[in-house]
């Protein structure tokens, strides 16, 4: 039996694999910092028979509070995941339990959203007579920045940004993107049309590739946090942080989505700019009205279970939502996706997926007509 991670994303530390009963392992923190939570691996000669593994020190996860009622993912084909339901947390240990039908069988964290996958969206969205890809510049490892640009940006279009994956583990922030965009390009959706004609769209499908490959949790390859940057961005430590704020400058922004996934609440809910200094009523009649329409097209969606306010202290002008909302006074949200299951629609066979992502990345683009084509 063997246990193999280099690979895109791959990620663990094998302590034992002596005995498939008592399989010891560690999660691997973020290459230039202490993060550690994302795990995805592959384990061979395994066919048939019953497994045990251990995660030793899950409790020291950035987000212990993530483990109960958490269920591992795994796949043999690399395309249909599937939940672990011997998966429980137990006296600071994540255990996982199983009997591969297959001598291959990988497992993770989320479903993975490969680089090379990352790459096909891009070029995808190229081929689009909608869309442009234009290179902002590279990350500190000199993987390329790029923002696909969907409408032409002409006098009276609004421009919108989304932005997805400042840490890189919440693979679930690509699969929406990917969705937003395939409803967003398709010639015969009447939505995406109209909304073509009011505003121009500058979607940055992962602002960090290196942690991505790397397969961080939360940081890039210099080891910062990338939603932490957004008041005062490095250009050498977070070049993909500087890059995007300098074009969101040229371009101004009058409604910012930033795509996470959250360890630890089982929902999809938005945070809010209310806090943000220089919250106007009209930003909140206009944030109200975005949350209504999302609320209207996606059962997914909830408001009443998401983050308490005073969460984020000092640092809050330091994330990118709330940094967008005080600089450029528009609509400014972080939609959270769960890494377990939604609560609100359970599904016992996948949890929250690849798929469920790409379905409310799709269903965004209802609100988004609707706040780009309101008067005003």
């Amino acid at each position: 039996m063997k246990i193999s991670s280099s690979f895109d994303s791959g990620s663990i530390e094998v302590v034992s694999i002596e005995d498939p009963q008592n399989i010891r392992l560690r999660l691997r923190a973020d290459n230039a910092a202490d993060f550690r939570q994302w795990f995805h691996f592959r384990l061979h000669d395994a066919g048939g028979k019953p497994v045990r593994m251990v995660f030793e020190n899950a409790a020291d996860a950035a987000y212990p509070e993530g483990w109960p009622d958490y269920r591992c993912v795994a796949y043999y084909d690399r395309k249909n995941w599937f939940r672990v339901s011997g998966t429980c947390y137990e006296n600071g240990e994540l255990v996982v339990e199983h009997t591969p039908e297959r001598d291959i069988i990988y497992y993770a964290y989320f479903e993975p959203y490969s680089h090379e996958r990352h790459l096909e969206l891009i070029s995808w969205a190229e081929m689009s007579p909608y869309a442009t890809v234009q290179n902002l510049g590279t990350s500190v490892e000199g993987r390329d920045l790029d923002v696909v640009v969907v409408g032409r940006p002409v006098a009276g279009r609004k421009p919108v940004w989304i932005i997805a994956r400042q840490h890189p583990g919440e693979s679930m922030a690509e699969w929406f993107i990917e969705g937003l965009l395939k409803r967003l390009l398709d010639s015969a959706e009447p939505v995406a049309r109209k909304i073509r004609e009011h505003a121009v769209l500058y979607i940055v499908p992962n602002m960090n590739p290196d942690g991505a490959v790397r397969g961080n949790l939360r940081t890039n390859a210099a080891g910062r946090n990338l939603n932490r940057e957004w008041r005062t961005p490095d250009p050498l430590m977070s070049p993909e942080v500087h890059l995007v704020r300098q074009a969101m400058e040229e371009t101004g922004c009058e409604l910012f989505l930033d795509i996470h996934g959250d360890e630890s609440l089982p929902y999809v809910f938005l945070a809010t700019a209310d806090e943000v200094p220089g919250f106007t009523t009209e930003m909140a009649a206009q944030q109200a009205r975005f949350i209504e329409g999302l609320l209207a097209v996606s059962p997914d969606f909830q408001t009443e279970h998401g983050y308490v306010n005073g969460r984020f202290g000092e640092e809050m002008l330091t994330l990118a939502s709330k940094w967008v909302a005080h600089r450029f006074g528009c609509v400014s949200l972080t939609l959270e996706m769960p890494f377990k299951d939604n609560a609100n629609m359970p599904d016992g066979q996948t949890g929250w997926n690849g798929a469920r992502s790409r379905r409310l990345g799709g269903a965004m683009l209802n609100p988004i007509l609707s706040h780009v084509a309101a008067e005003g």
